[in-house]
Parts: C-alpha cells; structure tokens; sequence
C-alpha cells in the first residue's frame, strides 16, 4: 500500500506532552517537537521561547500517513488529550508559548480544523480558545527536548503531567494506537 504522507502541527501547553501523546498514534511516521508562530528573527531557542518575548508556541509536527489515520483524526486526539479552553496555560506551565494552537498547511486542514473545533465546542464546558493560524517556519527544538517522555520516563514532569495523558489517550482512544 502507498504512503499518503502529511503534516500536522499543533501546540498543546508543552511540547512534551503532545509528543508522548502522537508517539503513540497507529499511522503516526515521525513526531518532532519545535517553535512556530514567533514574531522575532533568527532561530529561537527554548530559554527564548520560554521567555514569551518571542511569540513561539511550543509545538509538535507530525508525519503521518493519511492512508492510516486522517488528519481530522490527529486533531479530535490533539484536542482531547489537552485542555483547549484555557487561554496561554496548561495546567501549571503559563504564557503564549503554551497556546493551544493548531497551525494549518493548506486550505483543505484549515477547513477540517473549523470543523472539527466547532464540532468538539459542545463537548466542553468552556469555550475552546484554540487558535487556528496559518503553519509558519517551523523550528526544531534542541536535541534534548526530543523524544523527552520517552528517555526520561522517572521524571517528575513526566511522571505527574504526562502519564495522565497518555491514560486518557489511551482510553479515549484506544483503537487509534499502535500498541493497545
């Protein structure tokens, strides 16, 4: 069977978090966390970022093959498996950079992207704040903060903030992973 490879990128609070969460995802090639939607030159770097001058959001870009799961899929995952009503907060981590935030390459993901949050706003209690914008350059993160959860399964963060989303990943969507 042919690949029918795509992008995806969004921002959920830390990247990660929403790098354990797609790691996961039955379909899902390459997840690799970054910066997008900054407003300053030059390659920003996580002290930068984590500043909030830079206007970056922590984000995760993900390849995978459409032909195994479909972008509206990435997106119902990436929305349930993050809080998308709080405004530049995620749990204890606050500023801009941990927007809720899905960035769109083409028309056809901006279109899905509408659908899919205005299908998903009667689910929540609160109003969705998620932005949609227009993908911008994507910048990768330093060598450390890929593949985070996974080589650093014991710490603190991982343990207290990631494992409970990666239970409700698996619960909520559990026919959507590679390993159940």
């Amino acid at each position: 069977m042919n690949k029918n490879i795509e992008i995806a990128t969004v921002g959920g609070g830390c990247f990660w978090c929403t790098e354990a969460v797609f790691e996961e995802v039955k379909g899902v090639e390459k997840v690799v966390s970054g910066y997008m939607g900054g407003n300053v030159p030059g390659r920003p770097t996580y002290r930068e970022v984590c500043s909030g001058l830079t206007g970056h959001a922590e984000v995760v870009q993900v390849t995978f093959d459409a032909n195994v799961i479909s972008y509206q899929d990435i997106l119902i995952i990436f929305m349930t498996t993050h809080d998308p009503t709080t405004l530049n907060q995620q749990g204890a981590d606050r500023g801009t950079q941990y927007r809720s935030v899905i960035f769109y390459h083409n028309d056809d993901q901006k279109n899905t992207a509408e659908v899919v949050l205005n299908e998903l706003a009667a689910y929540y209690k609160n109003s969705i704040v998620t932005e949609l914008s227009e993908a911008q350059t994507f910048f990768e993160a330093e060598k450390e903060h890929q593949d985070f959860y996974k080589n650093n399964p014991d710490y603190g963060y991982c343990t207290f903030v990631i494992d409970p989303k990666i239970k409700k990943l698996r619960q909520l969507h559990a026919d959507k992973l590679k390993h159940t």
